[in-house]
Parts: C-alpha cells; structure tokens; sequence
C-alpha cells in the first residue's frame, strides 16, 4: 500500500497576512510526511500574486515567487491576475528564479511554442515508483492575452491533447485547474481518467472535497482562508483504490513567532520600492464615492483624454483616497488599487442613452461589489466627461444626443464583462487597452499636469 499526500492553495491574490501560518503549516506537514517516508506533493492553482499589494506592485510579483520557493512548492499554474494583469515581459520573467515547475497547457508565444518557463505537464515520481501526471490550464482568456503579446488555447481541447500521453506515462493523473467550478466538474464527468483535479479561479471551496464520478474535487476557497489536503491511496499494483480531501481554516493554525512583524515587513519593503516622486498638488484631490469631486473628474476627464473618445464614464468607488501634497506611486496604488484597464466601445446615440439612464438608478452607488477586478468596496457615483445634461436632456459635446450617430465611449472594463448595462454592452466589440491600468493614468497625468515644484 501506498499513500501520496498533496497540500494545495489557490486564489491567494497576495492576502500575505495569511502567509506566515501558511508557510509554517506547509513546511512542519512536509517534514512530518518526510519523517515517516510519505510522498508529499504542494500545488498552487494559480492567482497567487494580485497587484493590489505594495509588495508584489513593487517586485512585479518576483516577490511572491520567492515565498513559493521558501515553501518548496512542486509546481504551480497561473490564474489570470498572473497572466493578464502583468505586461509581456513582466510575465514572461515572472518565474526566472522559480525553484517549481509552471505547468500551463493552454499557454504559448505568438508563435505557438510554449515560452522556456512553461511545461504542459510534468511527471513525479513516488519513493515507490508511481508515476503523478499533473497538468495545468488556465482559464480562457484568450483576447486579453493576444493584445498582451500572448497565445491562449480553448482549454478542454488542450487537455484532451495531453490526456493521452499522460495516461501512457502515469499512474496517477491530476490536474491544477484555474478554469473555476463549472468546468471542473464538466471535466471531471467527461474525463474519469483523471483521478483528481485541484480547482481556484471562481473561490469555491470543499470541506471534504466532491466526488464527480471517479474523479475527486479539491478547492481552497480564497484569499489563504484555507489550505486543502488531499491524499491518494493506491495498492502494489499502483491501483487508486481511495481519495479523500479535507480543509485547513488558517485562522485556527498556530500563529508563527513575530507574526505580525513578518506581515507588516511585507507592505514596508514594497512602499520603501515604490516610495517614488510622481507630483506635489498644491490642492488637494478629493475622494467621495457618493458625490463628484475634482478627483473623480479627474479621472473621467483622463480616461477620455487617454483614449481619445468623445466622451467617458467611471464610478467614483473607484478611488480609495484623497491625495495631498506630495504624491507618490505608493500613494497612487494606495487610492486606486485595482487591475481595471481602460476600454473603448461605440455605442450609437440611443445605446449611449441608455446605458446613462441605468446610472441614474439611485440604489447604484450603494452597490458592493466583489470580482471583476474592483479593489475597493462600493461602486460609487457616476462620473462623465463630455456628458452634460440640461432637464431631461443628455448632451454630448455641447450638442444634444443624437440617437442615429455613432459615439466612441470610454470606460472602466469593469463594465464590460456582461454584469452591467446587460442590454447594450455584452453585444458590443470591445477596445481594452492594456497593460495600463487606471492608476498609470493617473501617473501619466499628473505628471503632465502638476509640474514639479522646484
């Protein structure tokens, strides 16, 4: 008899608060496995870094990589805050000091070879010979990638190619899936060779794991809230004869010596990196996510200006903070946190109408929102440039709307992943502008705008 014991995390998006538990745990587990001549295997499925965080904005996520290292991590996939959310050549240096493999399938150069850092799988061999198969996929994002510089393939065709080399060279098969719920369980129905598939991306989480067929399901939740386990039983003739998962809560871990120290250090080593001069405002920039303020015009009138639009939208909830005096980029990522890139549709004159009389419902502001890249806690007020109003009627430009004309509209991109304005924009060609978040607009116009005081 055999038992193959896997530790996996997904979805961390760089709640570093949660590390030192998770990195004591981890190492003090491996160790024991080790001491009693078990095989012990550790996965991350992928979103580990998010750039909401001081520490990774600074290291362009370098800094999470060495965490995974120290951890002794056997292999990762990528989510999408690594893999669009990072400019081309940030990504494809992200894993240069990786001491794991990076396993992504479903991910190639323009010229459709995997980049050096990339393997579709990889095999593991046990103490006593079975072979692990572990494949990775990442979720199909394959337009945001292209404009990056990247290939994205569809996913279940690329498993299906790898599927059957795998089952010739392995005993055990797993996959590290950041394709969300949904699709792990459609994977696990139409693919019983797989034995296990360790899931992130849409944060659902199993207690006990979910058994699909033959295939068990693993997931971790969020934010390091948990670290699953999952062991494997096999019999001497490498047969899986059991699976089981269970869940670790973190908060219920022994907390590690100089915990909060080692938390704080995180945020002081990526502020003391991004401690850089952008601007001095000689007033300050008001935030007020229920009222328009100089600061949220700012930012509407930059995002136009930026893509060159007749007019733009964004939500004041957009920004965290007020700005005063001397302006760094730490500062810049303090009040505008989020992985949200620009973007441009046409609308004719009636859809623009539209989708402005849906911001005038007065609940809107108030709205939570979670996903889609928000950082921040309530939507907030709309905010226009070159959108007036005058009675009943819309103006664009100084002009009134003309419901036959065509208008270029510039907005957050937020918007445009078929949660709002579900009447106009899902049907509309998208222009996202990337890698520039709407912090680098910021940036880019301050430092035009406020000249340096000297």
């Amino acid at each position: 008899m055999e038992s193959i014991y896997i530790y996996h995390t997904n979805d961390l998006h760089s709640h570093l608060e949660h590390w030192p538990r998770i990195q004591q745990f981890l190492m003090a587990r491996k160790e024991l496995h080790q001491q009693n001549n078990e095989d012990v295997f550790l996965f991350d499925i992928g979103d580990f870094i998010d750039r909401w965080h001081p520490f990774t904005e600074a290291t362009k996520g370098k800094g999470n990589i060495t965490l995974l290292n120290e951890c002794q991590f056997t292999a990762a996939t990528i989510g999408n805050n690594e893999g669009v959310n990072l400019p081309f050549e940030d990504l494809n240096q992200l894993y240069d000091n990786a001491q794991f493999d990076v396993l992504v399938a479903n991910l190639f150069q323009k010229n459709g070879i995997y980049p050096d850092w990339v393997k579709p799988y990889e095999i593991y061999h046990t103490k006593k010979g079975t072979r692990v198969g572990v494949i990775g996929l990442t979720a199909y994002f394959s337009h945001l990638y292209e404009l990056l510089g990247w290939k994205l393939t569809e996913p279940i065709s690329e498993l299906q190619r790898w599927l059957a080399p795998l089952k010739k060279e392995a005993d055990v098969i797993i996959l590290l899936s950041h394709l969300g719920i949904h699709h792990d369980e459609h994977i696990a129905a139409e693919f019983p060779e797989i034995d296990v598939i360790l899931g992130a991306h849409t944060h659902h989480f199993f207690e006990k794991g979910e058994h699909v067929g033959n295939t068990l399901l693993g997931a971790a939740g969020k934010y390091g809230y948990y670290v699953g386990q999952v062991a494997i039983h096999l019999n001497e003739k490498k047969t899986v004869t059991h699976k089981e998962a269970i869940l670790y809560d973190v908060k219920e871990l022994p907390a590690p010596r100089n915990e909060q120290e080692r938390i704080d250090t995180f945020s002081k080593k990526g502020k003391d990196l991004l401690n850089q001069r952008v601007t001095t405002l000689s007033e300050p920039l008001i935030h007020d996510p229920f009222q328009e303020t100089n600061f949220s015009r700012l930012l509407s009138r930059t995002l136009r200006e930026w893509c060159n639009t007749d007019c733009a939208m964004i939500n004041a909830g957009l920004l965290l903070g007020t700005l005063s005096g001397e302006v760094t980029i730490y500062d810049l990522l303090e009040v505008c946190p989020h992985p949200i890139n620009p973007c441009v549709v046409e609308l004719t004159g009636l859809e623009l109408q539209r989708v402005i009389s849906e911001t005038k419902d007065e609940s809107l502001p108030y709205k939570q929102i979670k996903g889609l890249g928000f950082r921040g806690t309530v939507l907030g007020v709309f905010v226009y440039e070159g959108i007036c109003f005058e009675k009943n009627t819309i103006f664009i430009n100084g002009s009134e709307i003309d419901h036959g004309k065509n208008y270029t509209f510039a907005l957050p991109d937020m918007f445009t992943f078929g949660h709002f304005f579900k009447d106009v924009l899902p049907f509309k060609q998208k222009n996202y502008f990337l890698p520039e978040f709407l912090r680098d607009l910021l940036k880019w116009k301050l430092e035009m705008q406020y000249l340096p005081i000297t």
